[in-house]
């Protein structure tokens, strides 16, 4: 039987902090190598391993976040799904899904 990786949504915050290392490890190499698309790939890992070490709780719909990437844009949840906050940008008026872990904590 193959070994198969445990879903983030499985593993425990220490096995989280254990991925985000390896995983920070292999973005450092991909930076250094030049491969961007490997880079954001794990850059976007890192961030959904994030997430689910976050409590969900802090955050509540229809209040304004800023962006951790984004510095001064502002996101409004409308809703959750898992780890996902959905809402809009400001000023846009796409709907989209960022994990919760790109929000600004109060």
């Amino acid at each position: 039987m193959m070994n198969v990786p445990k879903r983030y949504s499985e593993m425990t915050k220490h096995e989280l902090r254990e991925e985000i290392g390896i995983l920070k490890e292999k973005a450092v190499k991909a930076e250094q190598l030049g491969i961007v698309n490997e880079f954001d790939v794990l850059m976007r890992k890192i961030a959904m391993a994030r997430a689910y070490m976050l409590d969900i709780n802090a955050f509540q719909i229809g209040e304004t976040y800023e962006l951790i990437e984004e510095p001064g844009v502002l996101f409004t949840i409308t809703y959750f799904n898992g780890v996902f906050a959905w809402g809009r940008k400001q000023n846009d008026t796409e709907e989209i899904g960022i994990p919760i872990s790109l929000l600004q904590e109060r």
